[in-house]
């Protein structure tokens, strides 16, 4: 009980550390708003403008930056909806449905996407159940205006959560994904079971997922370090990431179709030599090196060594001897090695030398390779 106790306590605090940077932001946004309109514009009870601060702040964590302003624009559209039909018609459930379909009706008119939809109704709800104000009309749609405005400086300017950050925490979930899908394909290769595979396949087809989140991340903490001056430091670590994950987007479309051949190579009861399914299993490991290396900041050299070794083991594979399916399983092995290493910034044309020397095909033309192919016997038939 007391270990059980003590899991839980070390987890709490790790999420309270994790949020602390966003309490932070969310009670300096709150402050400032609250100050800057009620001491320097004269509002008496400004208290729109520090929860449309935190509401910008709170649902803007990893938001790009057209979407965050969003949220400002629907918090602001939203109060002035629910401050105008309140004078016109009065409060009631009639008026806050009228509310509702107005605010969604503007938002979606004006081209918004889900957050500001989501803000300008919520908003509204918010002024059509509060006391109706005394005063001059629209003056809480000018208050959401500022605590907005403040929530966006805070998140860019003067506070702002390290992108670096950001973008791993994003990156792990993919690149753990990504490195299981292909050992489980490794799995699947070495017993010859194509149910494996298939779960492998629908592995990767789940991590689409987390590398969407994993790119948004990315374009997110790009404009991060490009508004905050604080964060320019951390421009070097990012291009890691910024760099490599359009590669890894394409390694993983390969990988996709490396192990739909895999199957098919299994169910059409091809051989498949032993080197094939260590092949596939460097490259999980390679993948699983560069999320290490990119976390530290280091370069990727064990990552380039493994991925490499990946090559070397088709090619190996290739020359024993598969069928069809088989050398297509290679060709995507091949592809992906160069992925992987373009992801680590080694340019195109050096990515695509290094692998044919890792398969052993440096200074041999493909007519050659060709001509080696068809002289090689062809496999037994399977038996049944």
């Amino acid at each position: 009980m007391i270990g059980v106790a003590k899991v839980r306590v070390d987890a709490a605090a790790k999420r309270a550390r994790a949020g602390f940077m966003l309490a932070l932001q969310a009670g300096l946004a709150a402050g400032l708003a609250w100050y800057v309109a009620h001491d320097l514009i004269g509002r008496p009870a400004p208290f729109f403008a520090p929860i449309a601060a935190v509401i910008t702040l709170a649902s803007s964590v990893g938001q790009r930056m057209r979407r965050t302003a969003e949220l400002v624009a629907g918090v602001a559209v939203g109060i002035g909806l629910g401050d105008g039909i309140i004078l016109l018609i009065g409060t009631g459930p009639v008026q806050i449905g009228l509310i509702v379909i107005f605010a969604v009706l503007v938002a979606t008119a004006v081209g918004g996407g889900s957050p500001l939809i989501v803000q300008s109704a919520s908003s509204a709800v918010l002024v059509a159940t509060l006391t109706v104000q005394t005063g001059h009309p629209w003056t809480r749609f000018f208050d959401a205006l500022v605590g907005g405005g403040i929530g966006l400086a805070v998140m860019t300017v003067l506070l702002p959560i390290n992108p670096l950050s950001v973008v791993r925490r994003a990156a792990d979930p993919a690149l753990r994904a990504f490195t299981a899908g292909l050992h489980e394909a490794a799995l699947g290769l070495s017993d010859g079971d194509p149910d494996v595979i298939q779960a492998a396949l629908t592995r990767l087809r789940s991590a689409e997922g987390t590398f969407a989140n994993f790119r948004t991340a990315i374009e997110a903490a790009s404009e991060n370090v490009a508004f905050a001056p604080a964060r320019w430091r951390n421009r070097g670590a990012l291009a890691q990431y910024v760099e490599g994950a359009p590669q890894l987007t394409y390694a993983l479309r390969n990988v996709r179709v490396m192990i739909r051949r895999a199957q098919t190579a299994l169910n059409d009861r091809e051989r498949v030599p032993e080197m094939l399914p260590a092949s596939v299993r460097h490259l999980g490991d390679a993948v699983d090196l560069l999320r290490q290396e990119w976390s530290r900041g280091v370069e990727p050299v064990a990552t380039r060594e493994r991925a490499l070794r990946a090559a070397s083991e088709s090619g190996r594979a290739y020359d024993t001897g598969v069928g069809y399916s088989g050398g297509v399983v290679v060709a995507q092995i091949r592809t992906t090695v160069a992925d992987l290493l373009r992801a680590t910034g080694v340019e195109y044309a050096e990515a695509t030398r290094q692998v044919r020397d890792a398969v052993g095909w440096r200074g041999r033309p493909h007519g050659a390779r060709n001509r080696a192919a068809r002289s090689r016997p062809a496999p037994p038939p399977p038996t049944v």
